[in-house]
């Protein structure tokens, strides 16, 4: 039959009206389709992004106990003793030696002495490849070292053909203005920090010493000199430690060689001795400052042994009666005052039994392995607390953090 023209245009409509229908179906298919996969991308992209975000913020809302405690109990028993102790290395450069004491005992601070100090550039690249390695691949330390010197002044001072001496605490003293003693501080920080070294074991707190190494014979003028040079330090952002808890300015032997008593009585010592270092406790933050403790005998607060290894001291008078909330460290335990009576083995866990929170062993490596060794394994043992070690750690990660370390 054949199609009239009129039958054949209405057909052509329908047919292209289901061509539309069909179109516009595909174009809404393929909306719908772009639409979710953009989603999609974006959903998985905001996703990661406010999950970093949340954690982010949530770091940033920690306070610095937060912060400290959640970087404490990531750290096995050997990172922690390691953050307890300080040592000399040896060499201008980092070396096989002190890359294993980093590595394997993961050792939380360096002491620098003239051995390794030849110019500037050279000190200021030993203290980088020492922080680069601590926090790199294979020491994977969680916080950097403490990079510490004795430049105290005087007859006590490091790297002197690119340093300048400072004068000293003596010589300071005698001129009567304490704010001398922060400017020669501040100028010290500087110098140290143009370097990277970020903890200097001065000021001396003694009274009377008979050495240069004294401000004054006067307690109350001591005091307020220590004061004076702690803003310098402060006003730098590097440590300083107050030293030689409780004083050794009645001393008369020297602790390098031999130990020796200081007889004098407790309120003697309150009254004199202990004024310069209550003071600073009364009036600075702990985390900016060390106190660092000798090796001499005082029978009036502890009579069988030395500071550095009494608990009367360190942790009864200075820790809970005088109130210091921040580290506590030996001196050196190489030192004969200790050295020459007790084994290294057991003469960083009796320093550590007794409150410090870290032992300053400076130069021997032999020696160095068995005061960490003897920590390591006196703490394995419970001889000392868990409690106590973090606590300890906790002290010294908090100061780094405070510092922006």
């Amino acid at each position: 039959m054949k199609i009239s023209r009129y039958e054949k245009r209405k057909a052509n409509e329908k047919r292209q009206r289901m061509y539309l229908v069909l179109a516009a179906v595909f174009v809404a298919l393929l909306a719908i389709a772009c639409g979710a996969l953009y989603a999609h991308k974006n959903i998985g992209t905001d996703g990661a992004e406010t999950a970093a975000t949340t954690s982010a913020d949530k770091k940033a809302s920690q306070s610095l106990d937060e912060k400290a405690d959640a970087i404490v109990s990531e750290m096995s028993l050997t990172e922690k003793i390691g953050q307890m102790v300080m040592i000399g290395v040896h060499g201008t450069d980092i070396t096989d030696d002190s890359r294993s004491m980093l590595r394997q005992f993961h050792i939380g601070g360096v002491i620098l002495f003239d051995r390794n100090l030849e110019s500037a550039e050279q000190t200021k690249a030993l203290v980088a490849h020492l922080q680069d390695y601590a926090q790199g691949e294979e020491a994977h330390q969680k916080v950097p070292l403490f990079i510490a010197i004795d430049e105290e002044g005087g007859d006590v001072v490091r790297g002197k053909s690119f340093l300048t001496p400072p004068p000293s605490q003596q010589e300071i003293g005698q001129t009567g203005d304490p704010a001398q003693a922060g400017a020669s501080a501040e100028r010290t920080a500087r110098a140290l920090r143009a370097l990277g070294i970020n903890v200097n074991f001065a000021p001396v707190a003694d009274v009377g010493s008979p050495d240069r190494r004294s401000y004054a014979k006067d307690a109350a003028m001591v005091s307020a000199f220590v004061d004076q040079a702690a803003n310098g330090y402060e006003s730098e952002g590097i440590f300083y430690a107050l030293k030689h808890f409780p004083g050794i300015g009645k001393g008369r032997v020297d602790s390098h060689k031999e130990v020796s008593t200081v007889d004098a009585s407790k309120a003697t010592l309150e009254a004199e001795d202990l004024v310069p270092f209550r003071d600073t406790i009364a009036s600075r933050a702990p985390e900016n400052y060390f106190i660092l403790v000798s090796h001499l005998i005082y029978p009036a607060l502890d009579p069988d042994h030395s500071a550095s290894l009494s608990k009367n001291i360190m942790t009864d008078l200075l820790r809970n009666e005088m109130g210091y909330n921040g580290i506590i460290i030996t001196d050196d335990m190489e030192m004969g005052a200790v050295a020459n009576h007790v084994p290294y083995r057991k003469l960083g866990v009796l320093a550590v039994q007794a409150g410090a929170d870290i032992v300053m062993i400076c130069h021997e490596y032999e020696h160095e392995n068995d005061i960490y060794m003897g920590i390591l394994e006196a703490a394995q043992a419970g001889e000392i607390s868990e409690a106590q070690i973090d606590a300890s750690v906790r002290r010294i990660v908090r100061a780094k953090l405070a510092h922006d370390m």
